[in-house]
């Protein structure tokens, strides 16, 4: 398969620290400074790279997804194949035309319209007038900024800046259409007209790099995804692969375990401990789906009463919850009986049912129906991972990540065969 992108040993070296007297007046001021006899304290000097010897073959029509914690070198690989910086060392090499959109308003003039600036942007991208205005009204429509085309972008909301610059970039048909995290700017229906768009890009034959923290979009739409940690390609292979890894490396920034001496309850009952795990996680923080995540809780009661309650809240990423649990939602025949004293009680969220992603758990104590406690910061945080072949749930139907924060399993029939019947 043809190459779209090569990147040849590139590396990026920024000297902090270091000061230039770029202008007529900045020189003017250090000679006023130095006759004078000022001593100006010169300024620590420290090289810091950016990107470190990163090699990477990226083949025409491949939809790769680039991922990484901040300061990992991930916008600065962007700017390199985009021209806008060049490399301390290496090359990059970019086959065709490319299109980009790094930052809110990349190549548009404040002063000018939304009609104005989208000729011009396609003029910037190597596009003829002709090729722009046969292109124009399909833009407009997508960006949904038709009554303000004829409105200086200046008075623009970054959200309308966003959806006017990706429609320009991703519809005047480059070659290699480079995409940082500004999707994230727009609203949901937006983004996912913008994943849409980049999945019919791809299709077409061309090529899409995709910086996102969005993990579920990434591995929804990317064939391919690459992790970058200080500068360097830590990891280069399938998205859900690579995604775990990636995962578990912050594992570290979450908390899977809450204590109290004191508790947070009511005068009836208190919580005292919280915790989630997974028995068959390889890491302590990321679970795969095809395993139960369990969730214990350590309830300390004072006074017996008929209406307690102990449940949780599970959130998604975007901060939704997804469903709530109480203790007291199982049949009387079988429910967990507690008692006055230290209770640990355990509850499993079972396999299969929560998709990839980052979810949070924030308990809840108290009396049916009357006052509840609530810890309204979550207390817990942890992933999921897909882990194919080992599901017996949907992740080894298509191998790919759904939409949703959750997946079900539901039950279908045919009302037509009962209706033959």
């Amino acid at each position: 398969m043809a190459t779209a992108i090569s990147i040849e040993k590139v590396s990026k070296c920024y000297r902090l620290g270091e000061t230039h007297a770029r202008t007529l007046a900045d020189q003017a001021t250090a000679v006023v400074q130095r006759l004078a006899g000022r001593k100006v304290a010169a300024a620590s000097v420290e090289d810091f790279w950016a990107l470190r010897d990163i090699e990477l073959e990226i083949a025409k029509g491949e939809m790769v997804g680039i991922i990484g914690g901040n300061g990992a070198g991930k916008s600065t690989l962007l700017k390199i194949l985009s021209r806008i910086t060049q490399p301390t060392s290496g090359r990059a090499i970019v086959r065709g035309q490319l299109s980009s959109l790094l930052e809110v308003g990349t190549g548009f003039h404040p002063e000018l319209t939304g009609r104005e600036n989208v000729f011009l942007n396609g003029t910037i991208l190597g596009m003829r007038k002709a090729e722009v205005t046969r292109r124009f009204d399909e833009i407009v429509a997508f960006s949904g900024v038709e009554r303000f085309i004829d409105t200086p972008v200046k008075r623009y909301s970054s959200g309308m800046y966003v959806r006017l610059a990706f429609a320009v970039a991703a519809h005047l048909e480059p070659d290699v259409l480079v995409i940082d995290e500004v999707l994230a700017v727009g609203d949901a229906e937006f983004q996912k007209r913008c994943l849409g768009k980049m999945n019919d890009v791809a299709r077409g034959g061309r090529t899409v790099l995709f910086v996102s923290h969005n993990m579920q979009a990434l591995s929804m739409i990317c064939s391919r995804a690459v992790l970058l940690a200080g500068g360097k390609v830590m990891m280069d292979g399938l998205p859900d692969a690579v995604i775990a890894h990636y995962l578990s490396s912050t594992a570290d920034k979450e908390t899977l375990s809450w204590n109290s001496a004191e508790g947070l309850g009511s005068e009836f009952a208190r919580l005292k401990g919280f915790r989630v795990s997974s028995a068959s996680a390889d890491d302590a923080h990321s679970f795969p789906t095809s395993s139960p995540v369990c969730v214990e809780m350590d309830v300390e009661i004072d006074e017996m009463h008929s209406s307690l309650c102990v449940g949780f809240d599970l959130f998604a990423e975007n901060s939704v919850v997804v469903l709530r649990s109480y203790d007291t939602d199982a049949d009387p025949a079988v429910r967990v009986q507690l008692r006055p004293g230290r209770n640990r009680i355990r509850c499993e969220i079972p396999p299969g049912l929560l998709s990839q992603g980052r979810f949070e758990l924030a308990p809840r104590i108290g009396l049916h129906n009357q006052e509840w406690i609530v810890h309204t910061d979550p207390l817990i945080q942890f992933h999921t991972h897909l882990a194919h072949g080992t599901s017996p749930f949907w992740a080894t139907l298509d191998g790919k990540n759904r939409p949703g924060a959750i997946s079900p399993i539901l039950q279908w029939r045919s009302l037509q065969a009962q209706s033959e019947g």
